[in-house]
């Protein structure tokens, strides 16, 4: 696990400029620097050594010096590749998975990524081709951007790198916050920083100089182009047959937590008291496991980690989150996550990776599952709310219009969101703000719809069950703009690598086309999965519902000091740019006199104004 930062340009390569960027983004490698510099290119590396500890500094080369990598993540298969490679003529010169990389271009081109199994974001350089290729694994676990200049394209695994480069324009892209306010993440390929762009999960970008017209030697024009090369593709079997797949996923789970074990160093494993990393650490049995709780035994995941630890004849380290620790921590990690983040479990994150950073430099996570697995309790409307769905729909829609028009009362957001149709709707397991209200609050009306950035998903699978149009929009929305993010940005600001087994090629294979019945029934979520997690994890947390990750959050907001906080944000020259004071301020205080619920609005406008001060 590393960092890559770098650009290409027809007016030269700046070595100073390429070392200041991946300086900004040393956190993520702190063993080792490395750089590449030609005419048009310069690639930069910060590295955590984790495979071949000796020979594996990058970039890496091939055998002439002409094709270049510089690499974030890690390749499963890198060993079968290999083998694969040297068979075909290749001369290998380190043990490292990142040289698979260097020759699999060679020997297939930008075909490379259909054959890897893995987490990644690279960077290859061709000079023959005088071309850059950049790509992003497919589960969309490493983060990769890229950014258009006037002579060129600058890429990073992390937007603050380019904020040391001179054609960096630093500029807000206000478009998106209504959308944000809506996801508490940003949901788009385009970022809060203009300009900048994430390259999707499945991606690949292939950017090369062409001559400029009647000048054959002037590289004038920059010509990219982005390429997909994978997309998730569920659907739901007839048959269920019970102990057949739990066998079956227990094979494929114990084939990828094989595969992802591999490293030169100690693997640890996140733990809390959930079926998923209960299911990976007793595959594992790591020696090390860490957990993160808090005083208030509602949201205490210590003790069911202890137990589980101790059955399994292995370590447990943890740590208690305080209210002080938890608001203190909140603006650097803001400035991590490159873009706000409003998601409470991404700060308890924070806390479990800088435990785990003290003893080891891997560990298993266990993001994944149930967007793959049906783990969501909003799944079960699927079952739970089927009588109401069979409401003719004109009936309903009707009665969710009206609904839309009152304020909260008991069962408004049922009657609402039952009369709508999912593509109309539905953006995922956590919608914190609907389109209306968001638009009400944030002063420039000039906003893309949650409906606008959904409709791309639903309309590539408009055939399929409600339940898999679900785990689509959950995976690419919550999974990865949240959740993966929150992993890979709070374990690497440690210099700590994560690997999430559940997002494995053996996985996918088995999860894809699993029958309704396998995700959820009557009684509970993920049936499947907990069915074949029974088979190995030695006490009952196959058996307990999702915590993820909890925090005491609301009872925090209204304490003194938190509380005070808020309402001075709330209330400052950044908040009078982007809102409505006394529209926010009047959430504020619905919050606080406990009329509604609505916490999380609250705390979402409070992390972009946190966010904000960070970078603007």
């Amino acid at each position: 696990m590393c960092g890559i930062a770098g650009y290409i340009s027809n007016n030269g390569i700046d070595q100073k400029v390429l070392k200041n960027m991946t300086d900004r983004i040393a956190h993520r490698g702190p063993d080792g620097e490395g750089f590449f510099t030609d005419e048009l290119c310069g690639l930069g590396h910060r590295r955590l050594a984790i495979i071949d500890l000796h020979t594996g500094d990058q970039p890496i080369y091939n055998e002439e010096k002409d094709v270049i990598v510089v690499f974030n993540g890690e390749i499963y298969n890198f060993q079968t590749l290999r083998e694969e490679l040297k068979t075909a003529g290749h001369t290998f010169a380190t043990q490292t998975d990142t040289e698979v990389l260097v020759h699999g271009y060679e020997e297939w081109g930008t075909d490379l990524t259909k054959k890897l199994r893995g987490m990644y974001g690279f960077a290859i350089w061709d000079q023959a081709k005088q071309q850059l290729y950049l790509a992003r694994d497919k589960w969309g676990i490493k983060p990769v951007y890229y950014y258009r200049t006037e002579t060129g394209l600058l890429f990073a695994s992390e937007i603050k790198a380019f904020l040391d480069h001179p054609e960096f324009e630093k500029k807000f892209n206000e478009t998106i916050l209504a959308s944000y306010l809506c996801f508490n993440s940003t949901p788009t390929e385009e970022t809060f920083f203009q300009g900048v762009f994430r390259l999707e999960p499945g991606h690949q970008m292939i950017c090369k100089y062409e001559d400029g017209e009647g000048n054959p030697d002037a590289q004038t024009h920059l010509s990219c182009r982005i390429e997909k090369f994978f997309e998730l593709d569920l659907e739901e079997a007839a048959e269920y047959q019970p102990e057949e797949t739990a066998e079956k996923i227990g094979e494929a789970m114990e084939n990828s937590v094989k595969a992802h074990g591999f490293a030169d160093v100690e693997v640890g494993g996140f733990l809390s008291s959930g079926i998923d990393s209960s299911y990976l650490v007793s595959l594992a049995k790591p020696q090390k496991t860490f957990t993160v709780g808090y005083a208030d035994p509602r949201y205490d995941e210590i003790s069911y980690a202890k137990d589980l630890s101790e059955k399994l004849g292995i370590e447990n380290y943890s740590r208690q989150i305080t209210k002080e620790d938890y608001i203190m921590a909140f603006p650097n990690i803001q400035y991590h996550m490159d873009e706000p983040l409003a998601d409470p479990a991404a700060i308890a994150l924070y806390f479990v990776a800088e435990k785990a950073s003290e003893y080891v430099k891997v560990v298993t996570s266990g993001e994944g599952a149930d967007e793959l697995f049906g783990g969501y309790l909003s799944y079960r409307e699927e079952i739970d709310q089927g009588w109401y769905m069979k409401i003719p729909y004109p009936i309903r829609r009707a009665a969710s219009a009206v609904a839309g028009l009152l304020p909260e009362f008991p069962g408004r957001n049922f009657v609402y969101r039952r009369g709508l149709k999912l593509e109309d709707n539905y953006i995922g397991l956590g919608r914190v703000f609907s389109d209306k209200e968001a638009l009400s609050v944030v002063n420039n009306k000039r906003q893309i719809s949650t409906k606008e950035i959904t409709a791309p998903f639903f309309n590539a699978h408009k055939n399929a069950p409600s339940m898999v149009k679900r785990q689509i929009i959950d995976y690419y929305f919550w999974l990865v703009k949240d959740f993966l993010h929150a992993v890979d940005r709070n374990t690497m600001m440690f210099g700590l690598e994560a690997r999430t087994p559940f997002l494995d090629d053996e996985v996918y294979k088995v999860a894809r086309s699993l029958p309704k019945a396998a995700k959820i029934n009557a009684e509970t979520t993920k049936p499947a999965l907990r069915l074949a997690a029974s088979k190995v994890i030695p006490n009952e947390a196959y058996k307990k519902k999702k915590l993820g990750f909890p925090v005491p959050l609301r009872a925090w907001m209204k304490e003194e000091g938190l509380f005070q906080e808020i309402e001075k944000k709330f209330n400052s020259e950044i908040a009078k740019q982007f809102f409505d004071i006394p529209k926010i301020n009047k959430l504020l205080a619905t919050f606080k006199s406990g009329k509604q619920d609505c916490y999380k609005k609250v705390w979402t406008i409070y992390t972009f104004l946190v966010w904000y001060d960070q970078f603007f």
